[in-house]
């Protein structure tokens, strides 16, 4: 069984995500802040954490660093009252895999959910598949129409990564951290390795690279 673990100071919102998620086959277990967040993890085999931002003793963002740095790679659903631009930027950075805030929308709360741990099972596979197009992260070769294509190391893990996360705004200082993890890199180097990949893609039907301006890029999938 799926477990998840809900960290919250708020017992009310722990007891209405509790009762919505068992209903829907889910094993959850509690936490009102990030030391006892550890100590369930050391416990449980947790398979999705959704995790309030502001708690006492250790904060949402704080247990999110802790986790990251011991290389935890358990997919993060960050829940707040109160979300700016720049909260959801440093979330991004220490790690969360997405957002969402209060008041919880249960429906939504199972989509994203169900969302998270499809990408999980993406991640430990290492393969990803959109349409006719296969991703595979192990050997940096995308497959598309029975033919294989060799991409570069940064295209491949570009691609790999804004294909990852559909919709999903990234800037390009998340991105310049997260693949190249070099502090002189510039956001130039981004935009050419963007424009190569659309040299190799804009043809196809299943997804379009798109440019947010003034922000980032985003993957778009296609109905």
């Amino acid at each position: 069984m799926i477990t998840i673990l809900i960290v919250d100071d708020n017992t009310s919102i722990r007891r209405l995500l509790d009762v919505h998620l068992s209903h829907e086959g889910y094993e959850i277990v509690h936490a009102g802040n990030g030391h006892e967040a550890l100590d369930q993890m050391a416990s449980h085999n947790i398979d999705l954490i959704i995790l309030d931002i502001m708690m006492p003793q250790m904060d949402g963002f704080e247990f999110l660093k802790r986790i990251r740095r011991d290389a935890v790679d358990t997919p993060v659903l960050m829940i707040t009252a109160d979300i700016n631009f720049e909260s959801e930027v440093k979330g991004f950075h220490l790690g969360t895999d997405d957002y969402l805030t209060k008041p919880l929308n249960m429906q939504e709360v199972s989509l994203r959910v169900a969302s998270l741990l499809r990408r999980a099972k993406i991640n430990r596979s290492r393969i990803l598949t959109i349409g006719e197009v296969e991703l595979d992260e192990r050997s940096l070769q995308v497959r598309m129409d029975g033919e294989q294509l060799d991409l570069p190391k940064k295209e491949f893990q570009l691609l790999f990564k804004l294909l990852s996360y559909p919709n999903q705004i990234f800037t390009r200082r998340n991105l310049l951290d997260d693949i190249w993890r070099d502090s002189d890199a510039i956001d130039r180097t981004i935009d050419v390795h963007i424009n190569r990949l659309r040299e190799k893609f804009d043809h196809r039907p299943e997804f379009k690279i798109v440019t947010v301006k003034g922000v980032g890029y985003k993957a778009v999938a296609q109905k």
